[in-house]
């Protein structure tokens, strides 16, 4: 069986909360085990922790969980495409799959709930077809 990390950025917490639960039912579903879940602070420090996690042999794969809104300056959205970035650059060095879970950069507050479990299901689903 096929292990992998998810990554959760906590600044949503609540709505994180309910993409983790998705993504777990979507994990058992498709025959993944999740080995770690760690929670980090947001978005930003996301790529520190899959690429910790993902330096171990014994995870085969990772989904981060975020949510990223629209403020009122670009802030969100430099960031996010840093993040987004960073987190595609990290699957080439570690050869493995990661499914992106995050909503946004730019979303507003009634994207978001819309957005959770599809979201979620979309992130396990992605690295599933690679494992």
């Amino acid at each position: 069986m096929n292990r992998i990390a998810i990554v959760c950025g906590s600044f949503h917490q609540l709505e994180i909360e309910k993409m983790l639960e998705y993504a777990k039912d979507s994990a058992t579903k498709t025959g993944l085990e999740i080995a770690e879940v760690v929670w980090v602070a947001g978005s930003m420090e996301i790529p520190l922790a899959l690429d910790r996690l993902l330096v171990n042999d014994d995870i085969d794969g990772a989904v981060c969980l975020s949510i990223i809104e629209k403020g009122e300056t670009e802030h969100g959205a430099a960031m996010g495409n840093a993040v987004i970035k960073t987190i595609l650059e990290l699957q080439l060095v570690h050869n493995k799959p990661i499914g992106l879970g995050i909503i946004g950069p730019g979303a507003e507050p009634h994207h978001i709930e819309v957005r959770l479990e599809p979201h979620a299901r979309a992130a396990v689903s992605a690295i599933a077809s690679f494992l």
